[in-house]
């Protein structure tokens, strides 16, 4: 059985809009990662941990994971707090 992880991405630091972050991913995770004898980099045999999946909703794609009978695991975002405050707060204080 395959294993996935469905999660929605976060933005990185360097980024400040929240655009195109609105989609779900499924992401396989590899059981036997393995290191290249030449180059010593973490590979796979397995080309699924090569493949992400997007979607427009999480209840798409737990029901993909379902119909194709992937054990999957479910991260949910953390919700970003927003402080308002305007520019003048910065000089009354």
């Amino acid at each position: 059985m395959k294993k996935a992880k469905i999660y929605k991405p976060t933005k990185t630091a360097m980024q400040s809009g929240t655009k195109k972050f609105d989609k779900w991913v499924i992401e396989f995770i590899t059981d036997q990662p393995g290191i290249n004898p030449l180059m010593g980099w973490e590979s796979s045999t397995d080309t699924s941990s090569e493949l992400k999946l997007e979607f427009s909703s999480k209840e798409l794609a737990v029901d993909y994971a379902k119909k194709n009978k992937i054990n999957f695991e479910i991260i949910e975002p953390k919700l970003r707090k927003v402080i308002k405050k305007s520019y003048a707060d910065n000089f009354t204080k």
